[in-house]
């Protein structure tokens, strides 16, 4: 029963469901995409030295030191950056500014679940395109009347990625709308359209420091384009939270991108597990996707999936397993370190010998 204090939208709400993040100990957590690796131990020196007096002060409310250190690591002008808390804070601002029009919103009709919810927050209207037969994003299919299209790359949960030319041709032909690609895995093997900022006005990247770069914890997202893009996130952000990175935040995530060293060594480190573990899966008759994140989307021909992700939560292995149409019988698995991919191979070569 809807609550009489409750606004009219709030009971016709679906809320994103996380992935579970277990109160015991002890577990190997491949359900949440986290990075196996800490941070870098410049972040961590930068975070000490941050827990000081000058807590008591308010955070630049425009995080300008870490829009100069993301502008300058990407070769952009800071006025073609936006931070926030975590990129579903940026997306969130990113469908109020720039997606919310009378013609639909498209997005693929398997992907990140979060972009219908926003939809169902800021009734927006929307329309889901349908992945190919092989689970690929393909653009042609976009070529649609829209007030604006927003798609992951590399694809989430399926880890697909689209060629940049095939982004590009796209963007020559879709230029009354704006584009946002959520490039939350794109370190992982994709290519960035960053490079194309300065050609295409109607562009919108976000990322994370969530996956690549091991903070998480800390919630930093980013969005790059047109300086009058980020202008409509800096408008609607003055409108709902003036402060939203604090200065741990501002100094772990600038502290980040100055550490490249750490960040391409393990980078590299889960991209070699990734290959290592597909490989293993699939001599034991998997079928998996083509994955460029740090995560495997796999499926077997002779197992129920949720009951290989129940078997596994019972050899205390937590894998992600997704109830929803096409996809039911598919596993994400996040890359861990390589013991963890040893040791979840080992519990699937039991669970399937015992069939």
């Amino acid at each position: 029963m809807m609550n009489p204090y409750w606004s009219p939208v709030v009971g016709r709400l679906s809320p994103y469901i996380p992935g579970e993040q277990p109160k015991i100990t002890g577990l190997i957590k491949l359900n949440t995409n986290e990075n196996p690796y800490g941070p870098s131990p410049s972040v961590l020196r930068v975070l000490k030295d941050e827990v000081a007096e000058t807590l008591r002060l308010y955070p630049d409310p425009n995080s300008d030191r870490l829009r100069e250190a993301v502008a300058g690591y990407y070769h952009l002008k800071p006025a073609q950056v936006f931070v926030g808390n975590g990129s579903d804070e940026v997306l969130a601002h990113a469908f109020q500014a720039l997606l919310n029009h009378e013609q639909p919103l498209l997005f693929p009709d398997i992907s990140y679940s979060f972009y219908p919810v926003y939809c169902g927050l800021y009734q927006i209207n929307f329309r889901t395109i349908p992945l190919t037969g092989t689970y690929r994003i393909d653009l042609d299919d976009y070529d649609q009347p829209n007030g604006g299209v927003i798609f992951a790359n590399p694809n989430a949960p399926t880890g697909c990625a689209l060629p940049l030319a095939d982004i590009e041709r796209f963007l020559t032909r879709n230029t009354g709308s704006a584009v946002v690609i959520d490039e939350a895995y794109v370190d992982f093997g994709a290519q960035t359209a960053i490079g194309l900022i300065d050609r295409f006005p109607n562009l919108l990247i976000i990322q994370t420091l969530s996956k690549s770069r091991s903070l998480a914890g800390l919630r930093v997202g980013l969005a790059m384009g047109n300086a009058g893009l980020i202008e409509a996130l800096d408008r609607v952000k003055n409108s709902f939270n003036s402060y939203p990175l604090d200065r741990l935040a501002i100094s772990g995530a600038v502290a980040a991108f100055e550490d490249d060293d750490y960040f391409q060594k393990t980078r590299r480190k889960i991209i070699e597990t990734r290959d290592r573990l597909v490989a293993d899966l699939q001599r034991l008759d998997f079928e998996v996707l083509p994955s460029q994140c740090n995560f495997i989307f796999a499926r077997h021909p002779g197992a129920d999936a949720a009951g290989l992700a129940l078997s596994l939560r019972g050899k205390s292995i937590l894998v992600r397993h997704f109830r929803q149409k096409r996809i039911e019988q598919f596993l994400r698995i996040t890359v861990g370190t390589d013991n963890e991919c040893a040791r979840l191979v080992e519990a699937l070569t039991g669970i399937l010998s015992s069939r």
